[in-house]
């Protein structure tokens, strides 16, 4: 078989942080697959066949990509960000584990990419310089339950933490619980960050006191950013703000 997929992440937004690798394998590519908003975001060129589908469809979509391969086609799977962070390396791996057999002789490939959560702590300074972990707030694909012991544990490991998918249309209420959870296990003091549209022309940043949160400062195209009970905050005249976490820890 002479075909080949490569699972590539776009970054959170900025084409300048796409990296070469990714690049090439657009360059090199006769098909593109993805979620329409990000298929959108790479450029029309001879040669190149799109296909857009809906948010929601992953396996389908992977599906998809695989069928191409199979015949040969070059085929980019594209996500935002980095493809194995809440993305669609798991999806790929997900369809060829249950896919006919021949699946699992393409050639496939992950491509890494620069995630919401890294470029959102480096414009900021270092917030996840020491011990974090990441948690997605969508109850799409598992139970409610699951998100709250996993705060809990967040918070019990004192870990800072990148809080992905906050609040959709279609979960309006579910960032409000969560901002509830947290300031009844955390200080009000806890440094939180919201990121939307990290890298782009409509970028906006804000750090807020967890006293201060509110759920509408956050929505799908955000990252959210809660520090740790030893995150810092250094404000500085006429600049915006730096917020690091140290890289020591004394007790």
């Amino acid at each position: 078989m002479s075909g080949w997929i490569a699972v590539a992440g776009l970054g959170p937004g900025g084409d300048a942080l796409i990296t070469p690798e990714v690049h090439t394998a657009l360059a090199e590519a006769t098909d593109v697959v993805g979620y329409s908003r990000y298929v959108d975001r790479v450029p029309k060129r001879e040669g190149l066949c799109r296909h857009p589908s809906e948010n929601r469809v992953e396996a389908e979509r992977s599906r998809l990509a695989l069928e191409l391969a199979a015949m040969g086609r070059r085929v980019i799977v594209v996500s935002s960000g980095d493809p194995g962070v809440f993305a669609m390396a798991s999806a790929m791996c997900e369809a060829i584990e249950a896919g006919p057999g021949s699946w699992r002789e393409l050639d496939v490939h992950v491509l890494p990419g620069i995630t919401a959560m890294l470029a959102a702590s480096a414009r900021v300074g270092a917030p996840l310089g020491h011990d974090f972990c990441a948690v997605n707030l969508s109850d799409n694909l598992k139970p409610w339950a699951l998100i709250e012991k996993r705060l809990r544990l967040v918070v019990e490991g004192d870990f800072a933490c990148a809080l992905y998918n906050p609040r959709s249309k279609a979960r309006p209420d579910g960032f409000a619980h969560v901002l509830e959870l947290l300031r009844e296990l955390c200080e009000p003091e806890r440094l939180v960050i919201f990121a939307r549209d990290v890298t782009t022309s409509d970028e906006t940043i804000r750090t807020v006191l967890l006293s201060e949160a509110n759920p509408e400062m956050a929505d799908m195209r955000t990252v959210v950013i809660l520090g740790s009970s030893r995150t810092r905050r250094i404000d500085r005249n006429g600049l915006p703000p730096l917020v690091y976490t140290p890289r020591s820890v004394t007790e």
